[in-house]
């Protein structure tokens, strides 16, 4: 029997393989489907994160969602083991590298009510496979009553999800598509 690691292993290379090509300029529709099917509540600091390479682009919804008043935070990925710390940004701030080829402004720390997640795949059950560092399983965590919407395109939907005990499910998924509560 193939150990959770080994199974989350094999389906992050083939999660990689799926969204292969994709288009990051689609985060422009994933905006659009977030502020009208799921607009974070009036008042909530919304934590985002700056694409890496392959990820879906959801810059257009960061500048859009701090024109509609929303603070917006970046997270800044910390030593392994630790939760991720999420920092103040506004459009055109500066950007520092951080780990693991991740860029995050140099705001003060802030606790985000609801959180715009990068993932390489999600399932029909709210299932998100990250990229293993567990980051974002230690920070939601300590945020139990945050939203959680991850943020990918389409084409990154699997089967199944592989899960472990610490795994915590997504509220809902936003594509270029549309949005999938659950």
């Amino acid at each position: 029997m193939q150990s959770i690691s080994a199974t989350k292993a094999a389906a992050r290379a083939a999660a990689l393989k799926l969204r292969a090509g994709c288009d990051p300029a689609l985060g422009m529709q994933l905006a659009d489907h977030v502020l009208r099917d799921c607009p974070p509540p009036a008042g909530a600091i919304v934590a985002g994160f700056w694409p890496l390479e392959g990820e879906i682009d959801i810059r257009d919804l960061l500048h859009r969602l701090a024109e509609t008043g929303h603070e917006i935070a970046l997270p800044e990925t910390p030593a392994l083991g630790l939760p991720l710390k999420f920092r103040t940004w506004l459009p055109g701030d500066p950007l520092v590298a951080g780990r693991f080829r991740t860029m995050h402004p140099e705001g003060s720390v802030v606790v985000p009510d609801f959180i715009l997640m990068p993932l390489l795949a999600f399932d029909a059950k709210g299932n998100r496979l990250g990229y293993g560092g567990g980051y974002y399983d230690r920070t939601l965590a300590r945020l139990p009553n945050a939203f959680r919407l991850g943020c990918a395109f389409s084409t990154q939907e699997i089967e199944d999800v592989p899960v472990g005990p610490n795994d915590l499910k997504l509220h809902a998924v936003a594509t270029e598509l549309g949005l999938k509560q659950f």
